[in-house]
Formats: C-alpha cells, structure tokens, sequence
C-alpha cells in the first residue's frame, strides 16, 4: 500500500502484513494517527528501525491521534514516559540504553502490557522475548533522507523465524 498524502482510510487490523512507503514526515503523521484510531487498552506497539528512522516522530504523531495533546519525547534516559490523558494512557518505552534482559525484565512491562492503556516499546527488537504474542510489530525502514518504508505486522517475522 502507499500513501501519497492523500486521506486514506484503512482497517490496518484486518491486515497480517501493511507495508507503506511514506515521503514525508507529515505522511508518517497521518498513518500514526491513522493507526490510533484502532488501538484499544492492552494495545502493544513493538517499534524497531535504526536511529533517525521515524520511531519517536510515529509515537509522537500516534498520541496526539489519541487526543492528546501532551508533549511527546524518547524517553531514552528515562526508559519510559506515561502520557495521561486524550482517548487513552500511553505508556512509552525505549530499550535502547538497557545493557541486558534483566533490566527490561525489572522494568515490569507486563504490568503496562496487560494494562488500561497503550505500550509502545522503540527498540523492542533488542529483547523480543519480552514482546507480548498480541503485539503489532512496526518496523521503520530509512530509503531516502525523506523516506521511510512502514511495515506492520501482528508478530515479529523477522526474529521468529517466519
């Protein structure tokens, strides 16, 4: 599927896999927002993609699709950020800095997983063990300075082995 800047409506959660190829920062926007319009409590985001590939601009675009309107930042330092407030709570994490999979595993992530909220998890492919089966993987491919390509997908093929 592609994007081209246009409205596009989609149910993504009828989809197993949706690529799109965004041009523009603002069209990675709108399929965050449009993504939220789906999510419910207990919905996992599992975020990977290298630095600078898009991964704190879809959460940011994706919260405030939530109607929230709080400041959105990697919680890179911090680990997690909670976002309170608009359609649902986000609970944002970032695995990145962690040295190992006990320190995400102190972390009780399953008590946000299975929680009255929104986990989005930037570098869930450093532990993806720790994923829940239920989560939409979303991966953040860089082609151009200006382009990503977005895939989604409801479980991490690439370290399952499928």
């Amino acid at each position: 599927m592609r994007s081209n800047g246009q409205a596009f409506q989609l149910q993504i959660a009828t989809f197993p896999v949706a690529t799109f190829i965004s041009n523009s920062p603002a069209e990675t926007e709108q399929i965050a927002r449009q993504i939220a319009e789906d999510l419910v409590a207990g919905s996992v985001l599992a975020l990977k993609g290298e630095l600078g590939s898009g991964k704190t601009l879809f959460t940011q675009s994706m919260v405030a699709g939530l109607k929230n309107d709080t400041a959105v930042t990697s919680p890179t330092f911090t680990i997690v950020h909670e976002y309170q407030g608009g359609r649902l709570p986000v609970y944002h994490f970032d695995l990145f800095r962690l040295e190992n999979r006990e320190s995400a595993v102190r972390l009780g992530l399953e008590d946000y997983f299975f929680s009255d909220g929104v986990s989005v998890i930037e570098w869930a492919d450093r532990f993806p063990d720790l994923i829940p089966e239920q989560a939409r993987w979303i991966s953040f491919e860089i082609k151009s300075e200006r382009q990503r390509i977005i895939t989604l997908c409801h479980h991490d093929h690439e370290n399952s082995g499928a």
